[in-house]
């Protein structure tokens, strides 16, 4: 076999000539620079199949010089490779393709052995699909000397993390400075841009991978400034979110009217994480004021942007900075009023389509318990009430606040209901009252316990609850609704 060195040293010198460009770092938390294991990763997969725009002008010419070098190396790997890209293709969409690939190069040690990072229970799920990898890549990088290729690669890079520095450190600044936050309060945490030259171009991939939050921006012709910004408010703001979650979580029962929204699940399930991406857009509303992008965004669903966006004129006249201020507008968040304007948007049929080909990976990090209710509601509404049941009682023995087991607690007590067990679901809905529920567990647990009652021919039972029902302040609306028409029919 040809030294694998050569080829592409060759082709790579005149498109190296422009000079070394030093990763910028403006602050201790912030990160630009390319990122060897995805270099790695990515030539692999090229040579594999990954075809994906490969025709469009906006691809960097290094991709097609190291899809070149591979083809005529020919790696004694290559027929093996290209097994496991066709087994592993094939998701949703070709950027969901790429996703995987990206989060096994950020979870991997790279050379020599490309052993995990971390712990295996602490792998992302769509690496750890990738797991048998490790051993292509191995080869690969021995037979065709991958790290020579990274080191004659790396001023390519170089030249076009240049043109990413002076935007990056302006956009965080502006962003630091409207939210009056500090890099000093946030040790431990890191937001890194990578650059990626071989991957399909206007793509913006994110993750958040406990402290650390990633963006890998594929080739543009201007850098996706919009696009980093987003991910960067999500670093900032998202902290500060979760830490007032419990006075959010007050105010659950809003996600009722946000059902019929263009929304993905995760944030039709999630108060909290509903909560900071509108606080994003209204902030992102006031950075380019842009009065429309209010409007546009409660159309999508983001239905708290109207009520952050009347916020931020107060808070930009104060000291504050929005890690404290956050908790006012966070409890004063009126539900009446908020129910009154939401019930009166008109939902858009579906999602905006930004140009950029987004990926997100990774959410808000929650509470251990959280996660496995995620999980228990999706089987329930499946109707796969047995797994449903398991993942209840799973969520009671992980780590999470008390409104979280009242959920599970409540979630069981459905399930008993709908498999005709009425004294346990009585039991159950008794166990997750008394487990300091959230208002919307509250009461939908005096509902089920009223029509129980009624059931069993307890008619005065079965008032009573429905009374408890309708006293619940912040209960759900569709809850309350449910109480007001079925106690008229209480005999």
């Amino acid at each position: 076999m040809k030294s694998p060195t050569l080829p592409i040293a060759a082709a790579l010198c005149l498109m190296a000539s422009g000079g070394l460009a030093v990763p910028a770092r403006a602050a201790d938390n912030l990160v630009l620079d390319a990122n060897e294991n995805l270099f790695y990763v990515l030539v692999a997969i090229n040579a594999a199949g990954y075809d994906e725009g490969i025709k469009l002008p906006d691809n960097s010419p290094l991709r097609q010089k190291i899809r070149e070098f591979v083809e005529q190396a020919n790696p004694a790997v290559l027929p093996e490779l290209k097994r496991f890209f066709a087994a592993n293709g094939h998701r949703k969409t070709a950027a969901q393709d790429l996703s995987q690939y990206i989060s096994w190069a950020l979870s991997v040690a790279g050379q020599p052995d490309f052993g995990w990072r971390t712990r295996d229970v602490e792998v992302p799920p769509d690496a750890k699909i990738l797991e048998g990898l490790a051993p292509l890549m191995i080869d690969l990088s021995r037979q065709l000397n991958l790290p020579a290729a990274w080191r004659q690669s790396k001023p390519v890079y170089d030249r076009e993390l240049e043109k990413y520095h002076a935007p990056l450190v302006a956009m965080t600044s502006k962003v630091d400075g409207y939210l009056r936050v500090s890099t000093a309060g946030y040790l431990g945490r890191r937001f890194q841009v990578y650059i990626d030259l071989l991957g399909n171009p206007k793509q913006v991939q994110t993750r958040n991978y406990g402290d650390d939050a990633f963006v890998i921006v594929t080739p543009w012709p201007e850098p996706p400034m919009y696009d980093i910004r987003h991910a960067y408010l999500h670093f900032e703001i998202d902290p500060i979110m979760i830490k007032y979650g419990i006075d959010l979580q007050q105010k659950r029962s809003l996600l009722d009217l946000v059902q019929l929204s263009p929304l993905s699940d995760s944030y039709k399930n999630d108060f909290v994480l509903l909560a900071s991406e509108s606080l994003i857009k209204a902030v992102e509303a006031r950075l380019d004021k842009n009065k429309g992008a209010v409007d546009m965004a409660m159309r999508q669903g983001y239905v708290l942007t109207q009520y952050f966006a009347e916020q931020l004129p107060a808070f930009e006249q104060q000291q504050q900075g929005l890690r404290f201020y956050a908790e006012d507008m966070a409890k004063e968040i009126d539900l009446k009023r908020e129910i009154a304007r939401i019930s009166s948007i008109k939902f858009d049929a579906g999602p905006l389509q930004r140009k950029a080909q987004q990926v997100v990976v990774g959410e808000v990090e929650r509470s251990p318990s959280a996660k496995v209710l995620d999980e228990a509601e999706s089987k329930y509404k499946d109707k796969s009430y047995d797994k449903a049941k398991e993942l209840y009682l799973k969520a009671l023995e992980q780590r999470g606040s008390e409104e979280e087991h009242s959920q599970a607690w409540f979630g069981m007590g459905r399930i008993a209901a709908i498999q005709r067990q009425p004294d346990a679901a009585v039991r159950l809905f008794e166990k997750a009252l008394g487990s300091s529920p959230d208002p919307f567990t509250k009461g939908w647990c005096y509902v089920y316990l009223a029509r129980l009652s009624k059931a069993s021919n307890e008619p005065d039972k079965a008032t009573e609850y429905y009374k408890q029902a309708l006293a619940v302040k912040d209960a759900s609306p569709l809850a309350l609704e449910a109480a007001r028409k079925e106690s008229q029919s209480v005999q």
